[in-house]
């Protein structure tokens, strides 16, 4: 089953690891700490412990809640000697906290709208939807025996017609590296070997074996196909983060062509605006 991503999976990666700026704190927050006489709220720590987490997130609890809150110290420390010192002041400044409350606003209404919508049962029904839309691929397991010329290759396939077993003939005879395991290359679906070796086994009943020498540019192979059966589907938690990322994917793209139907977007630079018409609409998502 191959799983189809949308494009514009770059954007959404950047949303899920937008943070959030720092919110209000309500009256029942509980202070946690100072720093110059100014509060240091829960609230924050548990915002610090989000946005850091996949920094920490090979530590312990204890650690990464230490590891947290020493990171948000600093950050509010720092944040205090850049006011002191004149930061935090005029239009570009407060521009930039512009974007961060859109960003905010992004993400909060991303998630309510989308993240929260993609339960386990969604993910669960897409992959049974996937399964049962995906066409049974034939997939045979067979074994090879690699010689280094046609003589070699003939030599051994009188052998085999002769009673010999294909297991110790590959262990004794084989130059190539599966030799040792009696030739076996386990099960393999068609464009996984070189076009001559492909043709050759796909054509062969099961645990019949090539009567004349297969060459292809590795040497001379003598094949056997020991089963041929259906692939079996990918188990779902092999790919149920996958299909989660694409649902989140298309409904994130289906909310924002929602946004832009009720939304008048004009670009009034001339330059930029021939640069957005020559993007694809998964581009400019």
């Amino acid at each position: 089953m191959r799983i189809h991503m949308p494009l514009g999976a770059g954007v959404l990666a950047l949303l899920l690891g937008f943070s959030l700026p720092v919110i209000a704190q309500e009256d029942t927050d509980k202070v946690i700490a100072t720093i110059g006489g100014k509060p240091v709220y829960q609230s924050e720590l548990s915002l610090a412990m989000t946005d850091l987490d996949q920094q920490f997130d090979r530590l312990p609890d204890e650690q990464k809640t230490a590891a947290a809150l020493s990171a948000l110290l600093d950050i509010k420390l720092m944040a205090q000697q850049a006011e002191n010192a004149g930061f935090g002041k005029g239009v570009e400044f407060e521009r930039r906290l512009g974007f961060l409350k859109d960003r905010a606003l992004h993400n909060d209404y991303f998630k309510s709208k989308v993240v929260d919508g993609v339960t386990e049962e969604a993910v669960r029904e897409r992959y049974e939807k996937e399964v049962a839309a995906t066409p049974p691929e034939k997939e045979i397991k067979a074994r090879h025996i690699l010689v280094d010329s046609e003589e070699q290759a003939k030599a051994v396939i009188e052998a085999l017609d002769g009673g010999a077993d294909f297991i110790e003939l590959a262990k004794e005879r084989s130059t190539g590296p599966s030799g040792p395991q009696g030739g076996d290359l386990g099960y393999f679906t068609r464009g996984r070997m070189v076009p001559e070796f492909e043709e050759a086994a796909f054509a062969l009943d099961t645990d019949g074996y090539t009567k004349e020498p297969v060459k292809t540019q590795f040497g001379w192979h003598i094949i056997k196909v020991e089963d041929m059966r259906d692939r079996p589907p990918p188990a779902f938690e092999q790919v149920g983060e996958q299909i989660r990322r694409v649902l989140l994917q298309e409904q994130y793209l289906a909310l924002i062509q929602e946004a832009r139907e009720a939304t008048t977007v004009e670009v009034t630079d001339p330059e930029l605006r021939k640069l957005l018409d020559t993007m694809t609409p998964a581009e400019q998502n």
